[in-house]
C-alpha cells in the first residue's frame, strides 16, 4: 500500500500554512532513514494559531450547540474508520511499532471521538437547595482556548483522549505534536476539515518542544493545558502556565508493578506479564515494568516469563513482529543504558528477546530483556528505562509486596493477580496509583476508564466521563426573586 504523507505545513484557522523558519525531517526508526519532512514551527506560529481558536470561539464553534459538536465528533470518527489503513501505515512507520499495535492506536482514535461525539451533550448542571427565595444553578461552560502538547509514543491515541474530551465541550484547540511523530496528527487535522470541523476550532503546529511548545505553554491566550510526557519536561510546562495562573492536566508517565501472588493463575497471567512491558517496545507511560513476584511461585514464574521472552522478536513495522525499534537513536541509548548499569552492578539478564534475521540495519532496536532478583532500590526498579525491559523481584507476604510496589516516585497503573477475593481488595486499596487492575492488565484500553496518576505521575483525568469536566469550568447562576 502506497501512502501520501501529509505534507510540512501549519494548520491554522482552517488554512495549512507554511511555517517561515522551514522543515524538519521525519526519520524512520526502523531503519535510520529520512521519508518524510514536516513543518517547523515557532513562537510566531504558535501565536497565530492561539489568535485564530479565540477567533473560533468568539465565532461558529463557540456558539455552537452541544448537539452539534456531537454530530462533527462521530463525523470525525467515521473518517478515522474510513481512512484506517493510511492511518495506521503512518502510525506505524512514524513511531516503528508494528502494523498491529499501529491498528489498534487507530481503532482507539476513532473509539475516543465516537465516545465523546456520544457524550458532548449529556454533561448537565444542577441545581443546589438553598435559601427561600433563591434558585441556584450550576452550568459547566468551556473554558475557551485549549493547549494539547502530544508525545511520540502514541501520537494517534493521546490526540483523541485529549482533543476528543476538549472539543465535546466546546473548546477551541491548539495541538502542538512530538516532533519525531506528526503525521497521523496531521492526518486528522485533515479529516477535520473535510468533515466541517469550523476554522480556528482545530489548530496543528508541528516544531521543536524547545521552540513551539515552549511557546504554547507559555502563551497568555491558552486557557488549560493538557501535557502527557516526561515529569522533567512536565515541570516546565507547569511553570510556564503558572506565570499565566492557566489549569494544566499532568500525565507524566510511570514505573508500574505487576504483583503476582503465589495462589495466581500463572498461564492466564503470562500473556500480560509479558505484553505490558513490550507493547510498543516498552515506550508506554503505564508499561508494566516491574514484575514482582511471592517467592513461593518466583522461579515458576521466572521461568515461564523468561520462555516467552526467549521466543520474542524484534523487527521493522511493517514485519508486524512482536516489537519495533524505539522512537530514534538517542532513547535508544538511553535504554542501553540502562542495561549497561544493570550488568555494571551485577544483575542478570535472564532472557532475551531476538532480532529478526531480515530486520534493515541502522533502525534503533533494543532486545526485550528480563533481568532477575532486582533489588527495590536500584535504579533499574525506581527509574523509567521506557523501553521493553521487565525488572523482576521477589516478595515474602502481601505488605512486603505493598512496600515495594509503592516504593518509587511514581503511581500510574499497578495490576494484582491473586484468587483472594479479600486479598484482592486489600492490595486495590492499598496500591498508590491512579488504576488498579486485578487479574488484569490495562482492560482493553477502556476508552471508558479515567485514567492518570498520583506522585510524580502526574494529576489531572483524562479518559472517560471525568475528562469532560477537566476541559470545563463550573459556573453557579443564584436568582433572587422573592
Amino acid at each position: 500500500m502506497t501512502v501520501a504523507f501529509p505534507p510540512p505545513r501549519l494548520l491554522i484557522g482552517g488554512r495549512w500554512l507554511d511555517a517561515e523558519a522551514g522543515s524538519i525531517p521525519v526519520i524512520n526508526p526502523s531503519d535510520g532513514e529520512e521519508f518524510t519532512r514536516i513543518a517547523r514551527g515557532e513562537a510566531r506560529d504558535i501565536d497565530t494559531a492561539v489568535r485564530a481558536a479565540r477567533a473560533a470561539m468568539a465565532g461558529p464553534w463557540g456558539r455552537m450547540p452541544a448537539l452539534e459538536r456531537g454530530r462533527l465528533l462521530m463525523k470525525l470518527a467515521r473518517a478515522v474508520q474510513d481512512n484506517q489503513d493510511t492511518l495506521t501505515r503512518l502510525e506505524a512507520m512514524d513511531t516503528g511499532k508494528p502494523l498491529k499495535q499501529a491498528k489498534a492506536d487507530i481503532v482507539a482514535l476513532a473509539r475516543y471521538f465516537e465516545y465523546y461525539g456520544g457524550a458532548a451533550d449529556k454533561v448537565h448542571g444542577d441545581t443546589v437547595p438553598y435559601l427561600d427565595g433563591y434558585t441556584v444553578m450550576t452550568f459547566w461552560e468551556a473554558l475557551g482556548v485549549t493547549a494539547h502538547i502530544i508525545p511520540w509514543n502514541y501520537p494517534a491515541q493521546i490526540l483523541g483522549r485529549s482533543l476528543g474530551a476538549a472539543l465535546a465541550m466546546g473548546n477551541a484547540a491548539v495541538v502542538k505534536p512530538a516532533e519525531d511523530a506528526c503525521l497521523s496528527v496531521l492526518k486528522v487535522g485533515e479529516l477535520a476539515l473535510e468533515v466541517g470541523f469550523p476554522e480556528g476550532s482545530v489548530n496543528i503546529v508541528t516544531g521543536y518542544g524547545e521552540e513551539a511548545g515552549a511557546a504554547l505553554a507559555a502563551h497568555p491566550g491558552i486557557d488549560h493545558i493538557s501535557f502527557t510526557g516526561s515529569p522533567e519536561t512536565g515541570a516546565l510546562v507547569q511553570a510556564a502556565a503558572a506565570k499565566n495562573n492557566r489549569p494544566v492536566t499532568m500525565e507524566l508517565g510511570g514505573k508500574s508493578p505487576q504483583v503476582v501472588f503465589a495462589d495466581a493463575d500463572i498461564d492466564a497471567a503470562l500473556p500480560f506479564l509479558v505484553g505490558a512491558i513490550i507493547q510498543n517496545a516498552g515506550q508506554t507511560c503505564s508499561a508494566g515494568s516491574r514484575l514482582l513476584v511471592e517467592r513461593g511461585a518466583y522461579d515458576r514464574v521466572m521461568e515461564k516469563v523468561s520462555q516467552r521472552f526467549s521466543t520474542l522478536q524484534v523487527g521493522s513495522s511493517d514485519m508486524d513482529l512482536d516489537l519495533g525499534p524505539v522512537i530514534n537513536k538517542q532513547q535508544k541509548q538511553r535504554v542501553e543504558s540502562y542495561l549497561d548499569r544493570a550488568k555494571k552492578d551485577g544483575l542478570k539478564a535472564v532472557a532475551q528477546g531476538s532480532m529478526a534475521p531480515n530486520a534493515p540495519t541502522g533502525g534503533y532496536y533494543v532486545l526485550p530483556t528480563l533481568v532477575g532478583d532486582v533489588p527495590p532500590q536500584h535504579v533499574l526498579a525506581q527509574e523509567e528505562v521506557f523501553g521493553p525491559v521487565l525488572a523482576a523481584t521477589p516478595f515474602r507476604d502481601e505488605s512486603e509486596a505493598l512496600s515495594i510496589a509503592n516504593g518509587t516516585e511514581y503511581g500510574l497503573v499497578a495490576s494484582v493477580w491473586t484468587n483472594d477475593g479479600a486479598r484482592q481488595l486489600r492490595m486495590a486499596r492499598g496500591l498508590k496509583a491512579g488504576q488498579v487492575f486485578v487479574n488484569n492488565y490495562g482492560a482493553g484500553g477502556g476508552v471508558e476508564l479515567p485514567f492518570g496518576g498520583v506522585k510524580r505521575s502526574g494529576f489531572g483525568r483524562e479518559k472517560g466521563f471525568e475528562a469532560l469536566h477537566g476541559f470545563a469550568a463550573l459556573k453557579t447562576v443564584a436568582v433572587k426573586h422573592g
